[in-house]
């Protein structure tokens, strides 16, 4: 990487600064859609939790877009970024998965961890319309199907669920 004076270095930044705040506020906004449905369903991975994931997920891939746009670098591959996001977060989400006995927990909060940090790689190679479109398409998932999935499977416990009860 050439060194650049403060001036220059203004320069580079000034094209790419927006695009940038647009990718990382898409995802801040998607991770804030998707934390506030698990906030509310008083879940681990909450509101700042998905936040985080999603706009993390979004800086380092758009730091890799960025390298070879403002750089002019060749042979950066911003898919191998993603690919060690996709790595790296397996290990966040096995976290919240607990085992007792023969009952299992924290697998949707896994699998939300895993999707919203996916959403952030959408926003942050510059596709913020179609994070959106995918965080829609996650929240409906998580608030339609969980009043549907209650009822057909787990029946002897729906009283609790629609009265607002924790089984």
């Amino acid at each position: 990487m050439k060194e650049l004076s403060l001036i220059e270095e203004w320069r580079a930044i000034g094209p790419i600064l927006v695009p940038f705040l647009v990718r990382c506020g898409m995802a801040a906004l998607c991770g804030g859609l998707i934390g506030l449905e698990r906030e509310l369903k008083q879940k681990p991975a909450g509101l700042r939790t998905n936040i985080l994931i999603c706009v993390g997920a979004a800086m380092y891939m758009a730091i890799g877009m960025l390298i070879i746009r403002v750089d002019g670098v060749t042979g950066v591959d911003p898919t191998r970024i993603a690919a060690q996001v996709v790595t790296g977060i397996g290990f966040l989400g096995a976290g919240c998965i607990i085992q007792q006995g023969a009952h299992i927990t924290g697998l949707t909060s896994a699998a939300t961890i895993w999707v919203v940090a996916a959403i952030g790689l959408i926003a942050g190679a510059g596709f913020p319309l179609m994070a959106l479109i995918a965080a829609l398409m996650v929240l409906a998932t998580l608030v339609v199907l969980a009043p549907i999935e209650e009822r057909l499977f787990h029946p002897s416990h729906s009283d609790d669920f629609h009265n607002g009860q924790k089984r």
